[in-house]
């Protein structure tokens, strides 16, 4: 399969989960803990610059992608693979600002996962999700703990 065709299907296969299962306020902690496993596994398989363009409008006004690329790889690459993931708790989150792009809900999905290069222990992933204005989630942010 063409490299550009498999990115497009992992991608329209993230939006459709989230978009599909998650168009309304009321959303099935399931979906969007596999909605977060996919985000997670584009990163692991180098597809973040995706998963960048396809976040909110908020999360790409605040980070640019050099930057998003750049702190991603920074703090993943020492870590290695994971070698195992286990998602440990689902948040959901209504945030009152007066911008517009960020106000709403967010839905976090944590992860404990083990990396090749940390053996002896675990490092917590953090995926979250923003219901934008259009009534559709988004990725908003990653971050390890």
């Amino acid at each position: 399969m063409h490299p550009t065709t498999r990115l497009l299907l992992t991608a329209a296969v993230l939006w459709s989960l989230l978009v599909g299962a998650a168009a309304a306020q009321d959303v099935e902690a399931s979906d969007m803990v596999q909605g977060g496993m996919q985000a997670i596994q584009m990163i692991d398989q180098g597809k973040a610059e995706e998963l960048w363009s396809g976040a909110t409008q908020a999360t790409r006004k605040r980070v640019t992608r050099t930057d998003f690329l750049a702190k991603l790889s920074k703090s993943r690459s020492p870590l290695g693979a994971p070698l195992q993931r286990t998602w440990v708790a689902v948040n959901r989150q209504a945030v009152a600002d007066p911008d517009t792009d960020t106000a709403g809900q967010y839905v976090s999905i944590e992860y404990e996962t083990r990396f090749s290069n940390k053996p002896d222990g675990t490092v917590r992933e953090l995926v979250s999700f923003h219901l934008d204005r259009d009534r559709i989630w988004r990725f908003s942010s990653y971050v390890l703990r």
